[in-house]
């Protein structure tokens, strides 16, 4: 199987059986042409990896074969040959699209390299098209899984709003799907092609915060030895995500605003303007308009990010979703782990249905991935999940006349007491963060030794 199919443009014949020499050896398929209306009509007729032309010939020059060629094979790799190389050619060359600019006379392994090169290039383009497909694919609205109504109502809102460039704020508790309506949002958008940048507003230290946002300047603080390009720059033309938009510090929400009014930004130890294109999606699993009137979060912030708001209900308001996402996610991980688990039983379904799911869609994939990994049957029973949480009589029953907040305290007081006091552990069987769990106990009153 050839390497590359390549054609030769070249009105020395010389030039050309020489390049058809040495490529063929390298095992590439090779076809030539002696002039840029030959070339036009085999670039018609067959689809090329490198199209190898030179710029100085009759009738047609390189230069125009390379604007024409781009109509019929726009993702070929056009590199130029001329033996009056100057500069200017080359930047010419460059900017109307030329993937490299040789100079003769050059060697059999001077183009070698130059042709590996390319077709490194080229194979690097179609893996990343794939890729991008792929993911645009999951994030497709029929493959994001929720048949409740309150499920259906947010997939026609996603729908619609992801056409345009509003800004859109997801709120909704923690492991509720916040990132995937997000991604869904910018996966069927005019901007799917175009980046998708995420950034957690809550794991990064105050003082590095502007940085991984707006890039700095070589020099502008200490350790800072290159120049960098932060989330905004990285996310030019396509979506960035703010995740946890609540925690950004009050010192950055000036400049964030500003941003988002007037599409510009400076790097860190810069005063030099970026004019910069990007769809802001914030996420919170805070009520935003609690902080306002705490004086928290700036009001006029506020009303930049939430021109489209989205809610997420928790997971034990849409019990409707519980049977099918645990059947995704069953799928999901039988594939990532080569497992062959056929089912879920009844009793466990109607475990799951009783269940308070605090740690809502993150949790429920966490403890069907561990029952995944660990069991030795054909079918999820109830001892494949944690005791400590399903098992204990009453425990998980929801009664009338609790409170959501006593329930929750009930809930992450048993899970701790039944790891033994183990947070991380805990943690990780309620689906939420080590850091959510002690704000949770300090908000109880309770030591965090």
């Amino acid at each position: 199987m050839p390497e590359g199919k390549i054609l030769v443009v070249d009105d020395d014949s010389l030039i050309k059986d020489f390049l058809k020499e040495s490529l063929s050896r390298q095992n590439h398929q090779v076809d030539l042409a002696s002039s840029g209306d030959e070339a036009l009509e085999k670039i018609r007729g067959t689809e090329y990896d490198i199209i190898l032309s030179d710029i100085r010939m009759p009738k047609m020059s390189g230069m125009e074969l390379l604007k024409a060629a781009g109509r019929f094979s726009p993702d070929a790799k056009i590199m130029l040959m001329t033996a009056y190389g100057t500069i200017d050619n080359a930047v010419e060359a460059m900017k109307l699209g030329a993937f490299d600019y040789i100079t003769k006379p050059f060697s059999a392994d001077d183009i070698a390299l130059k042709i590996k090169k390319a077709l490194a290039y080229k194979k690097l383009e179609w893996e990343n098209r794939l890729l991008r497909s792929e993911i645009a694919g999951k994030y497709r609205f029929k493959n994001v899984v929720g048949k409740s109504p309150q499920m259906k109502k947010i997939f026609e809102q996603v729908e619609i709003v992801a056409d345009s460039r509003s800004s859109v704020l997801i709120t909704g508790e923690s492991g509720t799907g916040k990132e995937l309506i997000a991604k869904a949002i910018h996966y069927n958008s005019p901007r799917k092609e175009q980046p998708f940048i995420a950034i957690n507003c809550a794991a990064l230290p105050e003082g590095l915060i502007e940085s991984e946002l707006f890039g700095h300047e070589r020099g502008a603080f200490t350790g800072a030895i290159r120049t960098t390009r932060g989330k905004f720059e990285q996310a030019a033309g396509g979506t960035l995500l703010l995740d946890e938009i609540s925690e950004i510090p009050s010192s950055l929400q000036a400049k964030l605003l500003r941003v988002l009014q007037e599409k510009e930004f400076e790097k860190v130890g810069s005063d030099k303007s970026i004019q910069v294109d990007v769809r802001i999606i914030s996420t919170s699993n805070q009520d935003l308009n609690e902080l306002v009137e705490k004086g928290k979060f700036r009001e006029d912030l506020f009303y930049r990010l939430n021109v489209i708001p989205i809610h997420i209900p928790p997971l034990r308001e849409r019990r409707e979703d519980i049977i099918p996402l645990s059947e995704h996610f069953l799928k999901k991980f039988n594939t990532d782990n080569s497992r062959s688990v056929e089912g879920i039983s009844e009793e466990v379904f109607q475990m799951f249905m009783e269940y308070f799911w605090p740690g809502n869609v993150r949790e429920l994939e966490n403890f069907i991935e561990r029952a995944v990994v660990t069991s030795k049957g054909k079918v999820l029973l109830p001892e494949d999940f944690p005791k400590g949480v399903f098992l204990e009589k009453g425990l998980n029953k929801i009664d009338v006349g609790n409170s959501l907040d006593d329930m929750e305290k009930s809930l992450i007081l048993k899970t701790l007491e039944s790891c033994g006091g183990n947070k991380t552990k805990a943690a990780g069987i309620l689906g939420i963060s080590t850091r959510t769990l002690r704000n949770k106990l300090s908000e109880y009153g309770i030591k965090r030794e």
